[in-house]
């Protein structure tokens, strides 16, 4: 058996599946997210320079997917015959089609990486070697970008197919997951990136990009909420498999996970912070903060609610 068909089994035999599993999720999605945004924002308002928003995305980008891969390489049974996933691909499975996607995507994020910080590479005499790099590439930087952009979407998606994939478990088994965790990823993205671009790249918090940024939000969230009350409210009218999965949405454990986590700061946090603070300019640092710790804290949630509440309930 080649080595992308033992890597999906691994993920795929059995119920539980392991913590590095809902960390590599949670990790793609911010990666996907937050370049994903940046990008958007870039080609809409036809910037060229390097913002602070963008570098904070990039750098963000960059690191997120990198810990997620190596989550997700510790989760395999040999961990250091990786690279067999990246050399035997098998096109009727989710996983090498993820593999395939993310080969691309890691060097691009990272040369979209370089770009973003060649002012701050100049000033740095051991970097200097990279500098050639990023002249030579310079003339397809709109391309990578546009590249990026795509993959960073599919990525997002990826996410919600590979988990979607289990046919036996009627919370992970639906269409809708994959648009939900591109929305959740986005919305956890832009966030993270917001606040890395305030805090290490100064930012202005009240800037034409975080002004744009956070009226996007809302619609954004909409956008999830509407999804998870599609996921639920399929289960709920589905058959007696599917009802007895909707259960987990108000019994054990995880249910507290999903009210507490997902519903209370992921989406209330954010609204109740932003009423709270809507006159009171001088606490708007702590609620520009607090309402993005909210907004990556609900996504983490609700990764780890779908895939842990979801094996619960098997066909």
């Amino acid at each position: 058996m080649d080595g992308s068909m033992e890597f999906t089994m691994g993920l795929s035999d059995g119920i539980a599946w392991p913590w590095p599993i809902a960390v590599y999720l949670f990790f793609a999605g911010i990666s996907g997210g937050a370049i994903a945004t940046a990008i958007f924002i870039r080609f809409y308002k036809g910037q060229t320079e390097n913002t602070p928003f963008y570098k904070a995305a990039a750098l963000i980008s960059f690191v997120t997917i990198s810990l997620g891969m190596l989550c997700l390489v510790l989760d395999l049974t040999n961990p250091l015959f990786f690279w067999r996933i990246l050399v035997y691909y098998n096109l009727n499975s989710v996983m090498s089609i993820g593999v395939i996607a993310l080969t691309a995507y890691i060097p691009l994020v990272a040369l979209i990486t370089l770009f973003a910080f060649e002012d701050e590479i100049r000033k740095i005499p051991a970097l200097g070697m990279l500098l050639p790099v990023i002249e030579k590439l310079k003339g397809v930087r709109r391309p990578c970008e546009v590249a990026v952009l795509i993959l960073a979407m599919a990525v997002c998606a990826y996410t919600g197919f590979l988990i979607s994939a289990l046919i036996r478990f009627p919370i992970i088994n639906t269409s809708v997951l994959p648009a939900l965790f591109i929305a959740s990823g986005i919305s956890a993205g832009a966030a993270s990136a917001k606040m890395l671009a305030v805090s290490m790249f100064k930012e202005e918090m009240h800037s034409q990009d975080m002004k744009l940024l956070h009226g996007a939000e809302w619609p954004i969230m909409a956008a999830e909420i509407l999804f998870i009350f599609m996921i639920a409210m399929s289960l709920f009218t589905g058959n007696a498999g599917m009802q007895s999965a909707f259960s987990a949405f108000h019994i054990g454990d995880w249910a507290g996970v999903f009210w507490l986590g997902v519903v209370g700061v992921g989406f209330c946090g954010p609204l109740l912070l932003n009423f709270a603070t809507s006159k009171r300019v001088s606490h708007s640092a702590q609620a520009f903060y607090a309402s993005g710790v909210c907004a990556v804290t609900g996504m983490m949630c609700l990764r780890l609610f779908i895939i842990y509440a979801g094996q619960n309930f098997a066909i």
